[in-house]
């Protein structure tokens, strides 16, 4: 390596889709099975899971393959928009480091009321001989 060469020491690798579902899996495998080896167990340090690149990535997935993934969210951001415009690892790296941190905040969902007409249900009782 050249002398005047900058080392990139931000680089991070993040796992393909199908290897950071197979580790999703394993892991969920793994706790299955210490579940249920002991009924009293107790999983308190679940929270690095939630951050885990692997988990990351393979919740990001989900969310880009479900039918809903050309619509915005409540954030106004498409998974278009990211893959485009953001770029996905640039994305969930900067998620990654708010939830570590405990600054995540989530949005409020969108709540939209549909009105539902008045049920018309007969309560008149029909009496059987």
């Amino acid at each position: 390596m050249p002398g005047d060469a900058v080392v990139n020491t931000n680089a991070v690798n993040w796992p393909s889709p199908g290897l950071a579902n197979f580790k999703v899996q394993e892991m969920q495998i793994k706790l299955h099975r210490w579940a249920g080896e002991n009924k009293s167990r107790r999983f308190d340090d679940l929270f690095n899971l939630v951050y885990d690149r692997a988990f990351l990535m393979h919740a990001w997935e989900r969310v880009a393959s479900n039918a809903g993934a050309r619509t915005a969210g409540v954030d106004r951001a498409t998974v278009a928009y990211i893959k485009d415009r953001v770029g996905v690892q640039q994305f969930l790296e900067h998620i990654r480091n708010l939830l570590k941190s405990g600054e995540f905040e989530p949005v409020m969902v969108r709540q939209v009321m549909i009105p539902k007409p008045q049920s018309t249900v007969d309560l008149r009782v029909i009496a059987v001989l």
